[in-house]
């Protein structure tokens, strides 16, 4: 006997995902796009952020390939290594990043996915242990500061520190503004090599900004993007190594991509000070619990590159004299743009690979049309996207409208 049974309803269709709101397109994305479609044989790209040497390539260095060829013969495993990652590479990096005197037993590092990955889990850290904590953050920054910490659930403060028409640092402008902080809120300040700027903090404002969060209760968040890039390894380590002696507690978010040349290994770590031995456990356990809900195991093979060229002194030389080549490099571009033109001697003055130009929106709109020079719409650009030989031409196409800096950007 067949029993018909009644037709069920329509299925009635549900979007899940028809709530969302679409997102503005990444502006850096899209030049690199612009970019790639010029079909103009001089064009130049002054808008991503990575080393080129002076044939405009981004090489692998020579250490990190011995590094590998050393880790291919001797890697016998590709188990996980825990919610951690590689705890020598992290002590090795520790290093040269704190110095001998680190305080011992109050501060806990582990191997993250990269810079970024170092600023989110920190963030996730601030934002469990106070969720009403606002994060300051200097204006102009890295455009993904922001979105970081708000994606944390954190709100974001903006404060002063740059004053675009001198390309020099407005101290008072940022003390200013951190009058309106509180115990409990976030500083988080560039390590060495400003992304956007290039500008440094001099020692003596470093020491006040550590005197402003001890007498208001900041936390400060250095993150160190670009150690070796600057001045040199010791030097470009100098403020966070003054910082963390100075202060009972702060966080470093660091990122091996630049110096290391790692940049699609995506290699990182996070450290933390706390104020004691037993409240450093419990960031500890805290940090590995959110890393674990994060990505679960950091990748290993950027990390574990690291930690061979740390570890051998012959590997280690020969990376330390690449940096310098790189560094060397970088500096050499800063004075041959500065010498162009009197507006533009601030950036001999500057480190890294960043600089801002004072430039209007349309000026940077005509020097792409124009000349095909490529370069973030706030004007920063990458100095190592630079060659000695296109610097004249450069300089040619870019003073006639540093006259236009006074402009709506």
């Amino acid at each position: 006997m067949t029993t018909d049974l009644p037709s069920p309803p329509p299925a009635t269709l549900h979007d899940p995902f028809a709530p969302l709101i679409a997102q503005p397109a990444d502006a850096l994305l899209g030049l690199i796009a612009l970019h790639r479609a010029d079909p103009r044989p001089g064009k130049t790209d002054l808008g991503v952020g990575v080393f080129r040497d002076d044939a405009g390539r981004t090489p692998v260095m020579r250490a990190v390939k011995s590094a590998e060829a050393r880790l291919a013969e001797t890697q016998d495993s590709k188990s996980y290594l825990g919610a951690e990652g590689d705890a020598a590479y992290t002590e090795a990096l520790a290093a040269i990043i704190f110095g001998a005197h680190r305080a011992t037993g109050r501060l806990t590092g582990v191997q993250t996915p990269g810079g970024t990955g170092a600023l989110r889990l920190g963030a996730e850290l601030l934002a469990r242990a106070n969720p009403a904590a606002r994060v300051w953050i200097g204006t102009p920054t890295w455009p993904n500061h922001g979105p970081i910490f708000a994606e944390a659930g954190l709100e974001v403060r903006s404060h002063r520190f740059f004053d675009p028409a001198t390309g020099a640092i407005d101290f008072a402008a940022m003390v200013d503004d951190l009058a309106e902080a509180r115990a409990g809120d976030v500083l988080l300040l560039h390590g060495c090599c400003h992304n956007p700027t290039g500008i440094s903090f001099m020692p003596d404002e470093w020491r006040a900004i550590a005197d402003l969060c001890a007498a208001r209760g900041l936390t400060p968040f250095i993150d160190l993007a670009y150690q070796g890039l600057g001045d040199g390894l010791a030097d470009d380590a100098a403020a966070t190594r003054m910082t963390f002696g100075t202060l009972p507690t702060a966080l470093l978010a660091y990122s091996c991509d630049k110096n290391f040349g790692l940049y699609r290994d995506r290699v990182g770590a996070l450290w933390v000070q706390s104020a004691g031995t037993a409240t450093a456990s419990l960031v500890r356990s805290n940090i590995l619990t959110l890393a674990r809900s994060l990505w679960s195991m950091p990748p290993d093979h950027g990390a574990a590159i690291v930690r061979i060229i740390l570890e051998s002194e012959a590997l280690r030389t020969e990376w330390e004299a690449e940096l310098d080549t790189m560094r060397a490099r970088l500096n050499a571009l800063r004075q041959a743009i500065a010498a162009a033109d009197s507006r533009l001697a601030p950036i001999a003055g500057q480190r890294g690979m960043f600089a801002m130009l004072p430039l209007s929106s349309s000026a940077i709109a005509a020097l792409r049309e124009d000349h095909g020079i490529y370069m973030a719409p706030n004007g920063r650009i990458n100095i190592a996207g630079l060659r000695t030989d296109t610097i004249p031409a450069f300089a040619a196409a870019l003073l006639p409208h540093l006259d236009t800096a006074g402009e709506a950007r």
